[in-house]
């Protein structure tokens, strides 16, 4: 047996704690995006902008945006905690996009948007761990 040989080693209690984690903190940040996305789609006036912002798209398309995001997030998070292969490579995307399209949402809700940003890193962080790939 070397050293390099994963597949007979047990994971350790801090690898499957922070699965665990991410598992949870997907499902939470999933959760927070298909309300901040309904919220949007179904009251347009609830998020406000101010005046000349480069990437001004319409409050309903920050909502459909934030849903479907939401709805991914969520399904990723269940699949973390099934151990899926596809799970951990999906939610290190899913968690790098939703910091990416909360970024360009601050100016509509910057504490909320800065809130989920540092979540999502939290995430990738724990997801990039040694051992938690595989």
């Amino acid at each position: 047996m070397s050293q390099y040989d994963t597949e007979s080693r047990p994971l350790s209690g801090w690898t499957v704690g922070g699965i665990t984690f991410a598992a949870m903190m997907m499902l939470m940040i999933g959760t927070f995006q298909v309300i901040a996305g309904l919220a949007a789609i179904f009251n347009d006036e609830f998020f406000v902008i101010g005046r000349n912002y480069t990437f001004d798209l319409d409050v309903t398309a920050w909502g459909w945006i934030h849903l479907l995001l939401g709805i991914l997030l969520l399904v990723t998070g269940w699949a973390l905690f099934a151990r899926k292969l596809w799970a951990g490579m999906a939610a290190l995307v899913l968690a790098l996009l939703t910091a990416i399209e909360n970024f360009f949402f601050i100016p509509y809700y910057p504490w909320w948007s800065l809130l989920v940003i540092a979540i999502c890193i939290w995430v990738m962080w724990s997801l990039t761990r040694p051992d938690a790939m595989r």
